[in-house]
């Protein structure tokens, strides 16, 4: 069947012997028509293998369906070896699987990739943004808040707003480890901070630094930004 003998709400209304209206509020999940004529809209829509314009619904629910997910993270950077980001891509879209909606996947590592998204969702293409991997004090999620989105960070957003997230204890984590390694003895207590225009990297380096200072002991600090050569490079000054 082409594109042009999709069946249409009003063939689906003969077929199911009631209004267009009708068709069209049970398509778009009304619970104000009656449980039989329901029933025979969903027939008729079964047996005429009918697809809502998802386009002209949305008209009039006002909804997409759709959620994005925001990184603002370089393509090379996604899609390499990191299992971070593969792992939270893969929990949304379990979860908004689970919930019958769609993920719309955007990076936004560069000024025109922010601009293309700001332009994307607030052209109400989506129900609400996810933002995860934030650097600095990023001004998006805040300035789509204010539009009236809804957003959501993974992740506590550096300065000031008003924007949700989740997040954990960056700070009282490490500093719980570094604590189980001085009660074990240990005195020369080492760490590899992550970036320091992310949370978890100045929050985590903070933690550590409190730690040992109180105990007494040098603060030996090697850096990265969460990527396995970084990691390794910091760990042979470290070593040096």
């Amino acid at each position: 069947m082409t594109m042009a003998q999709r069946p249409t709400l009003e063939e689906v209304a003969r077929r199911a012997g009631v209004s267009r209206a009708t068709v069209s509020r049970v398509v778009n999940g009304s619970t104000t028509v009656a449980g039989p004529i329901q029933e025979a809209v969903r027939r008729a829509v079964a047996e005429l293998g009918y697809v809502p314009n998802l386009a002209a619904r949305s008209l009039v629910t006002h909804r997409t369906d759709s959620i994005a997910l925001v990184l603002p993270e370089a393509a090379t950077r996604v899609f390499s070896d990191d299992h971070f980001f593969p792992g939270i891509i893969r929990g949304v879209s379990r979860e908004l699987e689970a919930a019958d909606k769609q993920l719309v996947l955007m990076l936004a590592g560069s000024p025109a990739g922010h601009a293309r998204v700001r332009r994307y969702t607030t052209g109400r293409h989506v129900d609400g943004v996810l933002f995860a991997s934030l650097h600095g004090a990023d001004p998006l999620p805040g300035t789509l808040a204010g539009l009236g989105l809804p957003v959501v960070c993974s992740g506590r957003p550096l300065g000031e707003g008003a924007v949700p997230y989740v997040d954990v204890d960056h700070a009282g984590g490490v500093s719980r480890a570094v604590a189980y390694l001085i009660d074990s003895g240990r005195r020369r207590i080492a760490t590899i901070a992550g970036p320091q225009d992310m949370v978890a990297g100045i929050d985590r380096l903070a933690g550590y630094r409190d730690t040992v200072t109180a105990a007494g002991l040098p603060a030996l600090i090697g850096y990265g930004d969460f990527t396995r050569d970084s990691g390794a490079a910091a760990m042979r000054d470290l070593l040096d």
